[in-house]
C-alpha cells in the first residue's frame, strides 16, 4: 500500500484557528474552546433542523413516524 500523502491546502477559517492558537494553550482552556466549538455547532445544526420543521409544517405526530419507520436498505452480503 503506498503511504504519499496529498497536500491539501487549508481554507480561511483553518488558518484563522491556527492564528488563534499561536500561543501555547494549557489543556484546560484546550478542552473549554472544543466544548464552545462544539456548543456553537450543535446550536446552529439545531436551528437548522427547527427550520427544517417549520418549513415542512411538521408536528409532533410526524416525528413519532419518522422515528418508527424502517425505511433501510435490506442487508446484501453481496455489496462490498
Amino acid at each position: 500500500m503506498n503511504n504519499q500523502q496529498v497536500e491539501i491546502p487549508l481554507n480561511k477559517s483553518q488558518l484563522e484557528i491556527l492564528k488563534l492558537f499561536r500561543r501555547e494553550l494549557d489543556e484546560d482552556d484546550l478542552l473549554e474552546i472544543k466544548r464552545l466549538i462544539v456548543r456553537y455547532l450543535g446550536e446552529k445544526i439545531t436551528k437548522m433542523a427547527d427550520h427544517v420543521w417549520a418549513e415542512k409544517n411538521w408536528k409532533q405526530e410526524d416525528m413519532e413516524k419518522l422515528l418508527n419507520s424502517h425505511s433501510r436498505t435490506p442487508y446484501n452480503p453481496l455489496n462490498q
